[in-house]
């Protein structure tokens, strides 16, 4: 059943739901009756022309299925300016993925050219073509777009709120073992249908070490997609840094015992729900990031972890403090929406805690002023 507090989409999305609804159902009779759920996340969120980040551009923003931090504030992308000034060297770039709106990429560009750090060429890899044209048409010539990932970079990739975005296998353990949920159509609907894992889900979930809660099963994910795409940009980056900000956890916190239900999450209309199922390719699919995988693929891929902390914490080591000082207080009009949003930014029960910052690199001898005090790479 769906829940009846979720707003109704209008003929035309579920018109184009269903043109996904029946990409998904061919698939799934190609294969048997069964996909995993990696593969149902990846076709709702990417499949083109349907998917939801392939669709259309209207996701992002007050309007749209949720707010990220550069639409929060504009003091998180200044903030973040001056982490990354100091990496730059004569001939380096910025490489964004998934730009969203271009609202970091602006702040970025400005803040970079007020501290004097230049006008270094700044590059977005966007997989959706609706974002892009959004982007475009707020950026203009500031920025390239690229299709592919160059083979060659030097300089700062950034992926803000990315990773939590790539499919995930959605798994449960037992005392039977340990099998992996994927989808499958019972009485015409899309519906959740478990199979033994097998072969690398099997292998890495075998390795996780779960305690099975008094209910006897424990749900969770698995990011194969996540690592994989930590590996691929180590191949690339001959000298820089990597920032992914994101919500997430350490390993042994990822999988608490506590933590039983998984971390699936389901964005429509600034709603947040658990039904993955509800109108495919019209809401967001996230699930959290595991920080302690993506550590160590970079570390297995010859990658130095540069530092990890809260998102707050990194903030505050960048100035975002100093920042808002130095703005009019008596300008009520500007300045108070300005300290509600750095205030959404830094509290501990808003994104301060829940969102963390990685940064990993190749060749960058100095401590990152992002991680001076509170870094907490130890536990990872």
């Amino acid at each position: 059943m769906r829940d009846s507090t979720l707003p109704t989409p209008d003929a035309a999305a579920q018109d184009a739901s269903g043109a996904l609804t029946e990409r998904i159902a061919a698939e799934i009779r190609d294969r048997h009756g069964w996909i995993a759920f990696a593969r149902f996340m990846e076709m709702a969120l990417y499949e083109p022309q349907c998917g939801y980040y392939a669709a259309g551009a209207a996701q992002l923003g007050r309007g749209g299925d949720f707010v990220t931090a550069p639409e929060l504030s504009p003091l998180f992308g200044r903030s973040l300016a001056r982490a990354i000034a100091g990496l730059l060297r004569p001939g380096d770039a910025i490489l964004e993925f998934g730009g969203g709106s271009g609202a970091l990429a602006a702040q970025l560009c400005d803040e970079l050219e007020t501290l004097g750090a230049g006008a270094p060429p700044y590059c977005i890899l966007e997989t959706s073509r609706g974002l892009a044209a959004r982007q475009r048409a707020r950026l203009g010539d500031r920025v390239r777009w690229l299709e592919r990932l160059p083979e060659r970079f030097c300089g700062v990739m950034l992926a803000n709120e990315v990773v939590d975005a790539m499919p995930v296998h959605a798994l449960a353990w037992s005392a039977q073992g340990i099998a992996e949920r994927g989808v499958c159509f019972n009485e015409g609907q899309l519906a959740w249908c478990e199979r033994p894992a097998a072969g690398e889900v099997a292998a890495r979930a075998g390795g996780i070490g779960i305690e099975l809660p008094p209910s006897g099963r424990y749900e969770s994910e698995l990011s194969l997609a996540g690592p994989a795409w930590v590996r691929t940009l180590a191949a690339s980056l001959e000298r820089g840094a990597i920032f992914v900000i994101d919500y997430g956890f350490p390993q042994r916190e990822y999988y608490h015992p506590q933590r039983s239900m998984g971390t699936l999450m389901c964005h429509y209309r600034h709603r947040a729900h658990g039904d993955p199922f509800f109108y495919p390719g019209l809401q967001d699919i996230t699930a959290h990031v595991d920080f302690s995988a993506l550590a160590r693929a970079a570390e297995e891929s010859g990658l130095e972890l540069l530092g990890y902390t809260g998102l707050a914490q990194f903030l505050v080591n960048c100035g975002i403090t100093d920042l808002l000082g130095a703005e009019d207080a008596t300008d009520i009009a500007r300045y108070a929406p300005l300290a509600a949003s750095a205030q959404l930014l830094l509290s501990p029960a808003e994104m301060g805690e829940l969102f963390k910052v990685l940064a990993l690199g190749r060749g960058i001898g100095e401590p990152l002023p992002g991680f001076r005090q509170g870094d907490r790479s130890h536990a990872l």
